[in-house]
């Protein structure tokens, strides 16, 4: 089913002083504008849907939707708000922000050293203009893409971003929509693309007024984890829904997005809705390499299907749990909760899952005694964005503890440096490139009843986590709790700070020069295990230009180092003839010429 032609949303500018208001509310007889003060009846266009044109609109106007019963709501397709979730939306000239850099193309997605950031804490003003002011310091050290947690206005002034209920809006707590621009803008003139975490499974639990206006917007017998699961199979849903992504692509232009949690989202249309999407993107920005990437707890290939030529013609990559969960077991011994699946032999899930993208491939997990996955080998490198901490990982533990305070700093960079020099895309948390040791906890601004039953089912949400019970778990309304989880940005002057610096500028350097260069021409994983060992992976890739192998050691005893081809890229802490605890060693022997 496609969207029809009619538009169902927002502010449509006709001309510079002209504003059609558009609103689907099938759930009710009539609707009124409220527009600086004065009270406008809205028509009715059939189909739930109202409009209104409205001459000598300023820039700035607050808004809101009048309901039947007196109610104001925000306008759901808001493009920013006066204040919370909750208050009047502002109308927004989509020309007023000059971009500078307007000859930016884009990077290759081979090149790209993803680099997760979470704009209120990763600076203590916690802005947009702040974080834009740090980033010459990434793009320095070597990171080439910026992936911003989702910036939609939610619930309070503090949130992980993931219970956005005014999709099309930026937060209004970091910054306006210019500034926002002018971030993106900032990091395209140093060369750093930046790609959006957006969500589009669910709906957060306050401001959402979607129910009153349109009951239909939700689907009757469908629910998600975080709340009712959405009727993308409605021609207005859909228009929205469809709508998301595009606007901040090409309103914000960035460069690309990372899907949340794709898994829950379930479509009975033809043409599922995920699928659409990536087309239209496709089809509508060809001006400069979109990258779109997904969370799939599935395991699945279908939404990545890469062309002979080497380019994505829908997603481009898979967020890889796999490779995370597996290297968590190996390195730290925890088995609780998620990690019980990659609890027997993890090293065998570790090689697998570097040398052909799942660990899960169709076996049958301890968890839910079911088969995940399917084959995936045939994948190229670069379809799997992999990591060994991120804002889930890490926020999602009672303490959010980091994983240098879990398996010590020896340990981190055998890990750290097997996650930049491998063929799979690099993700990094914010922090981790100096030694973050400061928490990064679970956080809301909720209150009342609301805010009790958060704090109450995060208490709960780790009663299987062996590691917490005896452990209370941070209240997330407190203010305490997001101010813990700021960067300690003293850190990077201090020589603790300067060492680990030091250390990822040179793997990046070492990536780009040495690593890059073999993915463009990678068609499928090309990736072998060499050898397992207690707590040892071996693991090698063979690319048109040649050898790359991997081994490493978090074991507690000294093992024979496999026979790797080729000359040393990189050995930490130094090369040795044996494979000892807490070491790593990178070679490459380059291939025939063609």
């Amino acid at each position: 089913m496609t969207a029809k032609s009619i538009t169902y949303w927002g502010c449509e500018h006709i001309d510079a002083n002209t504003v059609r208001f558009h609103l689907w509310a099938s759930g009710q007889e009539q609707v009124s504008l409220s527009l600086n003060d004065e009270t406008l009846a809205m028509h009715p266009t059939g189909d739930g849907g109202f409009e209104l044109t409205v001459d000598y609109v300023k820039p700035g106007s607050p808004y809101s939707y009048i309901l039947a019963d007196g109610t104001a709501v925000p306008d759901p397709a808001s493009r920013a708000q006066q204040g919370d979730v909750n208050g009047p939306s502002l109308v927004c000239d989509p020309d007023s922000y000059v971009w500078r850099n307007t000859e930016w193309q884009g990077r290759r997605w081979e090149e790209s050293v993803v680099y997760e950031l979470h704009i209120g804490t990763f600076t203590p003003e916690g802005t947009f203009r702040a974080a834009a002011d740090k980033l010459p310091y990434l793009a320095s050290l070597g990171i080439t893409m910026i992936e911003l947690m989702p910036v939609s206005q939610a619930g309070g002034n503090r949130n992980w971003g993931y219970d956005g209920v005014l999709l099309y809006a930026p937060h209004s707590a970091y910054g306006t929509p210019d500034e926002l621009k002018a971030f993106v803008d900032t990091a395209h003139g140093l060369g750093l693309s930046v790609v959006l975490d957006i969500v589009l499974n669910h709906f957060g639990p306050e401001g959402n007024y979607l129910p009153r206006l349109s009951p239909d917007f939700f689907h009757p017998e469908r629910m998600t984890p975080w709340g009712n699961g959405i009727a993308y199979d409605v021609a207005p849903v859909r228009q929205f829904m469809i709508g998301v992504p595009l606007y901040w692509l090409e309103e914000f232009r960035f460069d690309g997005l990372r899907f949340d949690a794709i898994d829950h989202i379930a479509d009975s249309s033809e043409k599922h809705i995920l699928v659409e999407i990536a087309e239209r993107i496709r089809a509508q920005i060809t001006d400069r390499p979109i990258h779109l990437t997904t969370e799939d707890n599935r395991n699945i290939i279908s939404l990545h299907p890469y062309g002979e030529d080497g380019s994505p013609s829908l997603y481009t990559a898979e967020w890889n749990d796999d490779l995370h969960n597996a290297i968590h077991v190996l390195a730290s011994g925890e088995t609780h909760a998620w990690y019980r699946d990659f609890a027997h032999q993890p090293e065998k899930w570790v090689a697998r899952a570097l040398a052909e993208g799942f660990a899960y491939q169709g076996e049958i997990t301890p968890r839910d005694r079911e088969p995940r996955g399917v084959k995936s080998i045939d994948q190229p490198p670069v379809a799997f964005v992999d990591f060994i901490q991120n804002h889930d990982q890490v926020g999602n533990r009672a303490q959010g503890d980091r994983l240098l305070s879990l398996i010590g700093e020896d340990r981190t960079r055998v890990l750290l440096a097997a996650l930049l020099l491998s063929p799979h895309i690099p993700l990094m948390f914010m922090g981790e490139e100096f030694g973050e040791t400061r928490p990064f906890l679970f956080f809301t601004d909720f209150h009342g009843d609301l805010a009790r039953a958060v704090r109450e089912g995060r208490a709960k949400e780790f009663a299987d986590h062996a590691s917490h019970q005896e452990e209370g778990v941070p209240d997330p309304n407190a203010l305490e709790t997001f101010t813990r989880s700021k960067l300690d940005w003293d850190k990077v002057n201090q020589p603790e700070g300067e060492s680990w610096l030091s250390f990822t500028r040179h793997l990046l350097q070492l990536r780009q020069q040495a690593i890059v260069p073999l993915l463009a021409t990678a068609r499928n994983g090309g990736g072998k295990v060499l050898d397992l060992a207690p707590g040892c992976v071996a693991v090698t890739w063979t690319f048109p230009r040649g050898t790359l192998s991997l081994a490493f050691n978090v074991g507690g005893h000294t093992e024979a180092l496999p026979d790797l081809p080729g000359e040393t890229l990189f050995a930490w802490p130094e090369i040795h003839t044996e494979l000892r605890p807490d070491t790593l060693i990178v070679r490459f022997a380059p291939g025939e010429p063609t």
